[in-house]
């Protein structure tokens, strides 16, 4: 790739390596009937405000769409304006050795959760679920029956909010950081002279 321009190691150097750059995303004849949406530059550029949305973006459709979730995060991280890489790195949950034991979970929080409900008066869950046909739509969505839906739905909100919240306490700590850096580098400079 462009004579040795990315001999950089670890994470950032493979990513390099392997990510396609816009360039070659423009060039691709599947993504140029889309390029105008999918490769505006503010959906690919680091932000404080893109990347937790991507990240929370990534970890719910990842975990609640086991098939084509890249091309769903994708889809969706236009409409909401979350950084792509970082909405298709996140689907990364959905990897089946992972998947495996959140749909155990999920059966079983699922089931859970809707034996609390029923064994309630008004049934909170499940008349909501019924009057606006969501038990339908989360069936089809995960390919799996209402108790393992439902709670793939629960696990999916749960891992989107904390991947929202410590991505966002993360980037702050690490802008803090450099800022302390530069000062520091700024106040050694002027004291040397």
């Amino acid at each position: 790739m462009d004579g040795g321009k990315h001999k950089s190691g670890g994470m950032v150097g493979w990513l390099q390596r392997h990510v396609p750059t816009r360039e070659q995303l423009e060039k691709n004849r599947f993504v140029r009937p889309f390029a105008g949406s999918v490769l505006h530059s503010e959906l690919w550029r680091f932000t404080r405000r893109s990347v937790p949305r991507g990240v929370a973006l990534g970890l719910f459709v990842g975990t609640m769409i086991p098939l084509a979730h890249f091309v769903v995060a994708t889809f969706l991280a236009v409409f909401i304006r979350a950084n792509i890489p970082a909405a298709l790195l996140a689907t990364f949950v959905g990897f089946p050795v992972i998947y495996v034991f959140i749909v155990a979970a999920a059966y079983k929080i699922g089931t859970w959760l809707l034996h609390v409900d029923a064994s309630t008066h008004i049934q909170p869950i499940s008349e909501t679920m019924q009057a606006t046909q969501t038990d339908h739509l989360l069936q089809q969505l995960t390919g799996a029956g209402l108790d393992t839906a439902f709670g793939l739905f629960v696990i999916a909100t749960v891992m989107a909010t904390v991947g929202y919240l410590a991505t966002s306490l993360l980037w702050r700590w690490w802008v803090g950081t450099k800022r302390r850096r530069r000062l520091a580098e700024a106040r050694a400079r002027r004291a040397a002279v």
